[in-house]
């Protein structure tokens, strides 16, 4: 199993990491502290939802007892230090028109074969219909904007 703290960056070099998608009804940016509350209250309100999201179903996130805000924000703080050491990218997805934290966006090496990036998302439960646009930009936008051999990302 790879450990993502120690494991060395999986985009080469040279690629620059975009630091935003927009599309329709929403836009990508870096996931960081500054998220905290919004982050929090975006998936704890939705933690059933999240869960039976395609890519969830199976792992222990969202935990189902919810979490406090200073746990969250040590995850936040995770996140951050991945994409500035390139070993994985954490999104915020954020409300269009507004500004709303609505959803997120991983992507990351996959723990059991390193050469496959594992991409998973989820929305908000009063967003829902934004998932598979949200799936199929994204999804767009690894193709045609980096470069990753294999990705593996739950279809919508």
């Amino acid at each position: 199993m790879t450990d993502h703290t120690t494991a060395p960056a999986f985009v080469p070099a040279g690629f620059t990491v975009p630091r935003e998608l927009r599309a329709e009804g929403f836009r990508l940016e870096p996931l960081g502290e500054q998220h905290n509350e919004a982050d929090h209250a975006a998936w704890s309100g939705s933690i059933e939802h999240i869960r039976a999201t395609p890519g969830f179903g199976h792992g222990h996130w969202p935990p189902v007892e919810g979490m406090p805000l200073d746990r969250n924000l040590a995850d936040l703080r995770r996140h951050a230090a991945d994409f500035a050491a390139r070993r994985g990218f954490t999104y915020t997805v954020r409300e269009v028109p507004g500004d709303a934290v609505i959803g997120c966006v991983y992507v990351y090496p996959d723990r059991e074969e390193p050469a496959v990036t594992k991409v998973s998302s989820w929305v908000r439960a009063d967003r829902a219909e934004l998932d598979a646009p949200l799936y199929r930009a994204v999804s767009a936008w690894l193709d045609a904007d980096w470069p990753l051999r294999e990705v593996r990302y739950s279809p919508r």
